[in-house]
């Protein structure tokens, strides 16, 4: 995120401040974590937020993809009670932090007992063995940052009618081989995923206000200064931070 010095493309003005998403960054067309960084127009948003650099720097990505999880995908209400399985990471954090705002129950998950107080906003926190069917119950919707490897045994944890989203890959299994839909998915339960290339700019719009709202502040992890955006990779690869790394340029 940054503020717009060149207005040559469509409605920026100068000095607009402004947030951007992955969009496919490094994938989809090149690009990477630099003091600088040419995108394109579809994934740059003018934002109006009174809220620190360092604030900000957690919002773009992490709350736009919880935030399509939460609505887009499981249309969550302040009556679910919202299962989060892996919520000890940013995006875990970031949909914790929404539910909890929203209004919901939360029941959130992490397989290390020591991460247990990371989660403590949450009305249940639960230590996750690989299996958790028949451990928690009323689950209305759930929001699997796990992924395949115990996509399966989420789906039985959901009351019938209940809506599982698979957003996460955090169990480092990206396909499930052999999935049956007839057999896996439980009848009257639904599955589906969120897809975070596609941005807009109603939905930043609608992030924001809610943050603001709520009188929310990003949840992140550490903040390094750019000169020292070695020592933040070396943090981010080895897992030494709990939640979004944020670079101060």
């Amino acid at each position: 995120m940054g503020e717009i010095a060149d207005p040559s493309d469509g409605g920026l003005a100068v000095g607009q401040k402004i947030v951007a998403l992955m969009g496919g960054m490094g994938r989809s067309f090149n690009g990477s974590y630099a003091e600088y960084a040419l995108l394109p127009r579809r994934i740059v948003f003018p934002i109006s937020s009174e809220l620190s650099w360092e604030a900000l720097g957690a919002v773009p990505e992490t709350y736009f993809t919880a935030w399509g999880s939460l609505f887009e995908c499981l249309h969550l209400t302040a009556k679910d009670t919202l299962m989060i399985r892996g919520a000890t990471c940013a995006l875990g954090y970031a949909s914790l932090q929404i539910a909890k705002a929203l209004g919901c129950k939360v029941i959130a998950t992490t397989h290390r007992e020591d991460k247990l107080p990371l989660i403590a906003q949450a009305n249940e926190a639960v230590i996750d063995e690989g299996k958790l069917a028949g451990k928690v119950n009323g689950i209305t919707k759930a929001l699997d940052l796990i992924g395949p490897r115990n996509l399966k045994d989420t789906l039985t944890t959901v009351e019938k009618g209940g809506i599982v989203c698979q957003t996460g890959l955090l169990g480092g299994v990206y396909a499930l081989n052999g999935f049956d839909p007839i057999k896996d998915i439980p009848n009257g339960v639904y599955l589906t995923g969120f897809f975070s290339n596609y941005p807009t700019q109603p939905v930043m719009d609608d992030i924001f206000a809610f943050l603001h709202r709520h009188k929310l502040i990003p949840v992140s992890g550490m903040v390094f200064n750019f000169e020292n955006i070695r020592e933040a990779i070396i943090a981010q690869d080895e897992g030494r931070v709990n939640g979004k790394i944020i670079v101060r340029v």
